[in-house]
């Protein structure tokens, strides 16, 4: 699935916490996942906001295991951004990036944030034709009828 200039993603949330987290300005209008041919931009609110580097984004896959808490919690780089248990990715960055949780810088190497389409993400980051770390395939040539270009 190639990447439009701006594909958008909306972070999934449960029924009961989103009138809570709306409330408190970590809600579906100021939140979400954007990804374009050189970022991936993820923010929650004022509580958290990163700009990730596709180029260091090593790993991106569905998230294994319950996911007990909901919001922004994490420690030592390791980050869970999520209004929902359900539709969990989990991305490793390698470099580190910064990020801001409440305002306050951090270092982000593994990410795990909620989304609505968690398949229709994963494809977008993984998409490899709109990576700028991978080179584009070479042009193809005609020939004439002695292979000449």
């Amino acid at each position: 699935m190639p990447v439009p200039d701006d594909a958008r993603f909306s972070l999934r949330y449960a029924a009961p916490l989103r009138p809570f987290l709306t409330a408190v300005g970590m809600g579906p209008r100021a939140s979400g996942v954007r990804v374009d041919a050189e970022v991936i931009e993820v923010r929650m609110g004022w509580a958290f906001r990163a700009r990730i580097p596709r180029s260091a984004v090593r790993d991106v896959r569905p998230h294994r295991g319950p996911v007990l808490s909901w919001g922004v919690h994490g420690w030592h780089g390791r980050w869970l951004v999520n209004g929902s248990s359900r539709g969990v990715l989990r991305l490793t960055v390698e470099p580190a990036c910064p990020a801001l949780v409440c305002g306050v810088p951090v270092r982000l190497r593994d990410l795990a944030v909620s989304v609505e389409r968690p398949d229709d993400l994963l494809a977008a980051i993984s998409d490899p034709t709109t990576r700028p770390d991978v080179p584009a395939a070479a042009p193809e040539f005609t020939t004439d009828e002695e292979g000449r270009r």
